[in-house]
């Protein structure tokens, strides 16, 4: 997939017109590559529309027109899109008590290095975590984390041949794994054969 340019963008009226029109469409995209691994970590898997979301929303709410604001935003949001040896993924770490999610983001520190995608069949591939800049301190970790997973060519070969996949977690303070359901697993094989 390739990175957005400022060409991609709609303009702000443009935007809210085609928001209006398309937002369920959007929605549906959007929770297609959402993974809920236990009540507190959601991974929301990114591509290129799911990019241009963000950044259009982005521009939308803090009114950004001029060009070099534009582009700062697509710099941010740019890595994020996958370029078919990876997925690449939003990772948010949810408690609604803010004493809670306090204590819980410092029992999960490098949580983010902990997660894991498993295809059928292949070793697991562990998240290269923040890549933009570390998002973790001593005391605690971020709520926030942004991941990429690289497969090799025989767990890409395995990928699109329909293997099984698991994501996962095995931080010691938050254990979980599932399997991906079916429309999950459609939507990021599509990042592979982009």
């Amino acid at each position: 997939m390739s990175a957005l340019t400022p060409a991609d963008l709609m303009t702000l009226e443009a935007w809210s017109k085609q928001l209006k029109a398309n937002k369920p469409q959007l929605m549906a995209h959007r929770r297609a590559r959402t993974v809920h691994l236990g009540e507190h970590i959601t991974l929301q898997f990114e591509d290129r529309a799911t990019v241009q979301y963000q950044v259009q929303e982005m521009l939308r709410i803090e009114k950004i027109f001029e060009e070099e604001g534009i582009q700062g935003e697509l710099d941010a949001y740019n890595p994020l899109i996958p370029d078919g040896s990876n997925w690449k993924a939003t990772m948010l770490i949810e408690y609604p008590d803010v004493n809670e999610r306090r204590r819980e983001l410092a029992r999960l520190i490098d949580v983010e290095d902990r997660m894991f995608v498993e295809v059928e069949g292949q070793p697991r591939v562990y998240a290269i975590a923040d890549e933009d800049l570390p998002r973790e301190t001593a005391e605690k970790t971020s709520a926030v984390h942004f991941l990429r997973f690289e497969f090799t060519a025989p767990m890409r070969a395995s990928l699109l041949g329909g293997a099984a996949v698991k994501v996962g977690c095995d931080h010691r303070n938050y254990p979980q794994h599932m399997t991906l359901a079916p429309e999950t697993l459609a939507a990021l094989i599509a990042d592979l054969r982009a």
